[in-house]
């Protein structure tokens, strides 16, 4: 039976597309300083990277549609306040598989503030749960490696 990393290590490299470009958007939901980030190990470098709540989209589907559509999958909450920050190109390695994503990075606004005051927060991606957290900048340089390159300067109050 696989440990929960290995799980979530492999659900996150299938999403990886061979040889081809993949559009996401992710959103920050930056509050007091800090943002709404889920930790994921990578074997291969030895660390672990956080990145924002958010997923693929899908063909049809406007960037905004897909952080409402992602945040309801994940998190069963609904959001409002939504403001595209920038986009970034994306290239990376991730358990020794080379990406490339289109990064549409969006902060926003919980329906329910109640939402602010939970440290840890349980994420569902497919048939995984994993945990989202609430991480200052600050955290983020010393203790993981923010994904993608390039998102903390999109951080507002950055």
């Amino acid at each position: 039976m696989l440990s929960e990393a290995e799980t979530t290590r492999e659900c996150l490299e299938s999403k990886i597309l061979a040889n081809q470009i993949r559009s996401i958007a992710i959103c920050l939901f930056s509050h007091l300083g800090k943002i709404l980030v889920c930790e994921f190990p990578d074997s291969v470098k030895g660390d672990h990277a956080a990145r924002p709540l958010g997923g693929g989209i899908e063909f049809g589907e406007s960037s905004e549609q897909t952080i409402i559509r992602e945040i309801r999958e994940e998190l069963s909450q609904e959001i409002e306040d939504i403001k595209l920050l920038g986009v970034l190109e994306s290239f990376f390695e991730f358990e020794g598989k080379r990406g490339h994503e289109n990064v549409f990075v969006y902060d926003a606004k919980f329906k329910d503030r109640s939402i602010y005051d939970r440290g840890l927060l349980k994420v569902v991606e497919g048939d995984l749960d994993l945990t989202a957290c609430w991480r200052s900048k600050e955290e983020l340089a010393s203790n993981v490696r923010l994904v993608p390159d390039g998102l903390s300067a999109l951080i507002p109050g950055a």
